[in-house]
């Protein structure tokens, strides 16, 4: 029996300036002979507009700045579709699985419902009267986010970044609005799938599963649920349960208990359980949860749900310092996790592209060697299938809420608007074992600071509403209130340095400044610095006229730095930032696009690479690091190690090497030595043997076997160095017949980019996994 029609596919879209046409009404659109174009939905306005060959392709060159007039314009959806026989005569509702974002809905001429976020789904009942035999007509309109957020009330609380304040009062992805990262491209459209569904007479309407328990030698673990049911009333006096089936290979589950009410609670013991494990510290079964209404022997409703069973636990101080020590620490299963991960950023300017790209960019987490994705505030909410794809690879999963770097209204309105939002994303996601922390927002406690604001504490969002929202529907799962948090402890120090998370950015100089070696944090949730994508790639959103010089007037480059007010805007000095970084390494700036381009990567391959050696090489002081990030959102000039079109930069290649389980660095110089050690971020005894030489002479420096326990380091010893010399220093271990490999540039700058090509092809030969001659290009 059909329970649920899809009307994905092909839309009309009518569109005009907002005010230009007095429309209310859909027969309206016909009546005045309102042009259209064919629409994809899922899909993004701007994306039909390109295919009609209405728009330039907005990622090359300045394209992106001729999306702005179509930021004040409204959008008219219509779509005809028929219900098959088998869902005539049934309660149905229309599913809108994401709608951007001020929309009114029209069925057969009468109005159904509306919606103002971005985020959530929307559900619009309807009835069997409204529902027609034969053709039925849809229609949504789509309002200006602009004008809209014009019209919303505002206070001098209110701060946000000069060019996209706009995202203050629209709960809309605020990088739209334009970022850093990001062009700006406010864009409209039904972005995510929309359905007819049949609302069934008895149905599992809310099921919730958490981990209560799992004993400290793993042979043991508890399971709770949590759920809701649609049927009868008078069934619950008449031999109705609930019946729970799990399996995960060898290991089996079943429980029944009497269903006395629509809500209830339920515990199931298991022993030997298949325990769910981050990447690296071991597999990540899940089992296959069949839950079923029964009524006298008959399966009244049915869902089967993917369950993964690890006991997390978030320990932090509300505070640290260098001497008194504080804590920032994910306990998975009773175990310490050294967190090794990058963040999430947007996967694409218009939205409706995402799913297409979760599979290939989560891949590229999984093959560095990252256990952690850490979703930024200033975008979407990722969907089930980015969530299934963590589940399954072992990837945790820190999730903001949908703020950043702003102070936002303390309306009631506001908060109710959030609260709304967040009760939505929370039922949503809360069952996929890969999540292990919400957190309130990206940077919005700093943001206080920065517009002079005293006290983040205040803020009854992320400090009332959030975690009253967690309470009620995940109390089983962290909370932190902002990244970073700022405690009323450390506000009261008036030294934001003793937050124990933190996201270094700082001057962003030398990557081996003091800045970055002598920070207190244990955590770090963001840290970076640019490269420039490969040549191929730039050579795609660049236009042949524009390639070369970088220099101040070349308004594409800047456009792709990303800058959304031109030659004078703040993050037009970001391609002169990349130039000071390769000058700082290399004594000077290229003069050759090739040789930049190399250079670039070369100088943000030696930076990550180091902030990731520093945090292991300093475990458990630090506990982790979520460097920024993985893959651009759309084509630029930035901190990612993989550039919009996958092409992967030499940093990709060098943080595959440095986030292995079992990794051999090489520390800093003191008293005229540097010291070997091996850090195994894993819950197996490890033992190999290594060797180090120096790559110019292969001179053997230090050599022999090795061995380090679970989830420790080991010290392997010290290597003489003078500081007056510049060296490179290459590194081999075999584990179990594998073998894997690292290198330490010793020596203060400026290095020769002539020496350091030179170096390159031995730095890829020590275990033949990327090519030196395919960087860059």
């Amino acid at each position: 029996m059909t329970n649920e029609l899809c009307l994905d596919g092909q839309w009309k879209l009518f569109y005009f300036p907002q005010g230009e046409r007095h429309i209310h009404y859909p027969d309206e659109l016909s009546r005045l002979q309102i042009p259209w174009i064919h629409a994809s939905v899922p899909g993004n306005v701007e994306l039909d507009l390109v295919r009609d060959g209405l728009l330039p392709e907005p990622f090359v060159g300045t394209n992106i700045n001729e999306l702005r007039p179509f930021e004040l314009y409204e959008w008219w959806y219509s779509l005809e579709f028929t219900v098959p026989s088998t869902m005539e005569g049934k309660r149905t509702e229309l599913l809108f699985m994401g709608v951007d974002c001020y929309a009114t809905y029209w069925l057969n001429g009468e109005e159904i419902g509306s919606s103002d976020n971005m985020f959530i789904e929307v559900k619009l009942a309807t009835t069997n009267s409204l529902i027609q035999h034969g053709v039925n007509k849809l229609f949504v309109r789509l309002r200006s986010p602009i004008i809209e957020a014009m019209e919303r009330s505002t206070d001098a609380i209110c701060y946000g970044p000069i060019t996209n304040g706009e995202q203050l009062f629209v709960r809309k992805a605020a990088h739209s609005f334009g970022w850093d990262i990001m062009p700006r491209a406010v864009s409209a459209g039904i972005w995510r799938s929309v359905s007819l569904v049949v609302c069934e007479d008895h149905a599992l309407t809310d099921l919730y599963f958490y981990t209560l328990s799992v004993d400290k030698n793993l042979q043991a673990a508890q399971i709770g649920l949590f759920y809701r049911v649609a049927t009868d009333p008078a069934y619950f006096y008449h031999g109705l349960e609930i019946r729970v089936t799990g399996k995960s290979g060898a290991s089996e589950f079943q429980m029944s208990k009497p269903v006395l009410f629509h809500v209830g609670n339920l515990t199931i013991s298991l022993e030997n359980p298949h325990l769910w494990w981050p990447n690296g510290y071991g597999e990540s079964p899940l089992y296959e949860v069949t839950t079923e209404l029964i009524h006298q022997g008959c399966v009244l409703a049915s869902r089967t749900e993917r369950v993964g069973i690890r006991h997390v636990q978030f320990i932090r101080t509300e505070t640290t310092t260098a001497e008194s020590g504080g804590e920032f620490l994910f306990k998975i299963n009773h175990t310490p996790i050294m967190c090794k991960g990058s963040n999430w950023v947007p996967m694409d300017a218009f939205h409706s592209r995402d799913v297409s790209r979760y599979e290939r960019a989560l891949q590229l987490f999984c093959e560095t060697g990252c256990n952690m994705v850490r979703c930024w505030g200033g975008n979407v909410y990722e969907d089930h299938a980015f969530f299934n794809f963590c589940d399954s690879h072992g990837l945790m999963v820190w999730q903001d809420f949908a703020m950043a770097c702003a102070v936002y209204p303390q309306t009631p309105e506001f908060s109710e608007a959030m609260r709304s939002e967040a009760s939505s994303v929370v039922r949503k996601l809360r069952n996929h074992p890969s999540l292990v922390l919400w957190c309130g927002d990206n940077e919005c406690d700093e943001a206080y600071q920065w517009f002079g604001l005293p006290d983040p504490n205040v803020n009854r969002i992320t400090r009332t509403v959030l975690p009253q929202v967690i309470q009620q529907y995940d109390p089983h799962r962290a909370y932190l209130p902002s990244s970073p948090y700022l405690s009323p402890e450390v506000i009261q120090s008036g030294n934001m340095n003793l937050a124990p998370e933190r996201h270094l950015w700082g001057p962003r100089d030398y990557y081996k400044s003091s800045f970055y070696k002598t920070s207190t944090d244990h955590f770090i949730s963001e840290i970076g610095y640019h490269g420039c994508p490969n040549l191929s790639s730039i050579q795609t959103f660049i236009e042949p006229e524009y390639l070369w010089p970088f220099d101040s007037q070349n308004e594409q480059w800047i456009t792709h730095a990303t800058e959304v007010s031109g030659s004078q805007g703040h993050n037009a000095t970001r391609i002169q930032l990349m130039a000071n970084q390769i000058k700082e390494l290399f004594g000077a700036i290229p003069e050759s696009m090739e040789d930049f381009i190399l250079a670039s990567q070369i100088s943000q391959a030696e930076a990550k690479k180091f902030f990731i050696e520093t945090a292991r090489l300093k475990k458990w002081r630090k506990t982790g690091i979520i460097w920024w990030n993985m893959i651009d959102g759309w084509p630029q000039f930035s901190d990612s190690v993989v550039d919009y079109y996958y092409g992967k930069k030499l940093a990709f290649h060098y943080i595959k090497r440095v986030q292995l389980p079992v990794c051999i660095m090489i520390d800093e110089p003191a008293n005229w030595h540097v010291r070997v050690a091996a850090g195994n971020d894993s819950r197996e005894f490890v033992a190999g043997t290594f060797r180090i030489w120096e790559a110019d002479s292969n001179e053997a420096l230090l050599e022999g076997k090795f061995d380090v326990e679970a989830n420790g380091t080991s010290e392997l010893g010290q290597i003489p160095i003078s500081h007056a010399k510049q060296q490179l220093f290459l590194m081999e271990w075999n584990i179990d017949g594998h073998t894997y490999g690292n290198h330490y540039l010793l020596g203060f700058p400026a290095f020769s980019l002539d020496t350091y090509k030179r170096w390159l092809p031995q730095i890829a030969a020590i275990t033949n996994d990327f090519q030196a001659d395919a960087i860059g290009r």
